[in-house]
């Protein structure tokens, strides 16, 4: 019955989190005005285990973790147990730019992940993770002259990208783990810019939009070495394919006369004209007797190669355009701390202590110059659960502060709280009786 409870938990948890994913892309989920450039605002993919180490996990191998950054990690799951893992984040965000302060806040269900394992030496993984969000909406207002007025510009958008997937991680010989993670990437966006002026009677509004339905592939590789008796390293290794993205973006103008209500329309189509980009990542993990883990993760995203649809003013010509994005990387580091994993006696020296760091750089340009850099700092807590019949499941919680910003652009400070319950069942434990 136990086992039951759990199975429409998981399945609930699931289909949960994909209503909250379809809800947020319809409420402007990010609030965030970069999120007009590119694919909107790329999501963090990480689970609760390793968020208060900043997202660090690409070496990261353990049989009680679901640790989606690198496939090949499934293979360390044990014969008996069955792990899900749900999470979920809140978070305050502030927009300065010159003398205007503006504060946002919102709350998602980011992602609902499982893992077991299959046969020996191989784990398989399913689940659902965000991929990207668009949610923004303001106003400026400039005035010009009298004969045109104060013009008035007005933008919009929401949507975002979303991804369930099924992985599989092997351990053919003792220290290599190879893995994949296949994946179905679908949602929409639409974006609309609106102008209108004090003394013409013509509007202009332009509405861009586009629909996301394809796959995703990414494969893994750890190699873990024993240093001594009491140490262990592990190298990953992860590489994402490229590919277009079956999607045709849609542009849509409509000037519309107010005085005889009388509207023109032109519409232009790009046929697949949307486009994943090639990813390298590659992380080094140390730890020492079970009790200390320090890792390091470093990623590269080619999005300097990719053309994006852009409307040109002079040509009045809606068409792909090289030089609007750019390669993005990161860099992060973590470290995991438990004083005594097997303590009986203090509760808090089985509480895994966690800090983290993190420098980005931005995929998009804004008016030919780079978009915010981004810094961020996080710590967090891995709190075992205890009760009568399981002792094995944790509750991570950490804070992550973001400072995004960028010469002459709009600087923002995000400070976001994540929970994630990680389910650590034995589901295939046979029992003797006497």
């Amino acid at each position: 019955m136990k086992k039951s409870i759990f199975c429409g938990f998981m399945v609930a948890s699931i289909l949960t989190a994909s209503t909250m994913r379809a809800q947020s892309n319809t409420q402007s989920s990010t609030m965030s005005p970069y999120s007009q450039y590119g694919l909107g605002i790329l999501a963090d993919q990480s689970q609760g285990f390793n968020r208060g180490m900043n997202g660090t996990g690409l070496a990261l191998r353990s049989g009680t973790l679901v640790n989606t950054l690198n496939p090949a990690s499934y293979s360390a799951i044990d014969s008996l147990t069955m792990l899900f893992d749900a999470g979920l984040s809140a978070q305050h965000t502030n927009f300065k730019e010159g003398n205007t302060s503006v504060n946002t806040r919102k709350g998602t269900f980011d992602y609902a992940v499982g893992l077991f394992r299959m046969r020996r030496h191989l784990g398989v993984s399913f689940g659902l993770l965000p991929f990207s969000d668009v949610g923004y909406n303001y106003t400026t207002s400039t005035y010009l002259s009298t004969t045109i007025g104060r013009i008035t510009e007005t933008y919009s958008g929401k949507g975002g990208l979303h991804q369930a997937f099924v992985g599989a991680g092997w351990n053919p010989v003792k220290p290599l783990s190879v893995g994949v993670n296949v994946g179905y990437l679908w949602g929409n966006y639409t974006r609309s810019a609106t102008s209108s002026a004090t003394v013409t009677v013509n509007s202009l509004s332009k509405t861009y939009k586009a629909s996301v339905s394809s796959y995703t592939l990414n494969v893994g590789m750890q190699w873990q070495q024993p240093i001594g008796r009491q140490d262990r390293l592990t190298l990953g290794a992860t590489w994402g394919v490229g590919h277009k993205l079956n999607a045709d973006p849609i542009c849509e103008i409509i000037t519309l006369n107010t005085a005889t209500v009388v509207s023109d329309t032109t519409i232009f189509t790009i046929k697949n004209g949307l486009e994943l980009p090639t990813t390298i990542g590659a992380g080094l993990a140390w730890e020492h007797q079970q009790r200390l883990t320090v890792a390091a993760d470093f990623s590269l995203q080619k999005w300097g190669g990719i053309s994006f649809p852009d409307y040109d003013e002079e040509q009045k010509t809606y068409q792909l355009r090289s030089g609007l994005l750019k390669d993005r990387t990161r860099l992060s580091i973590g470290m995991d701390y438990v004083p005594q994993p097997l303590s009986r006696r203090s509760y808090l020296k089985r509480v895994h202590y966690k800090l983290g760091a993190a420098y980005a750089t931005p995929y998009y340009k804004i008016n030919g110059q780079d978009g915010p850099k981004e810094m961020s700092l996080s710590a967090g807590l891995g709190l075992p659960l205890q009760n009568a019949w399981n002792n094995r499941s944790v509750l991570n919680v950490s804070a992550q502060w973001i400072h995004s910003s960028a010469k002459d652009l709009i600087t923002d400070n995000t400070f976001r709280i994540s929970v994630g319950l990680t389910f650590n069942e034995k589901w295939f434990d046979k029992f003797r009786i006497e």
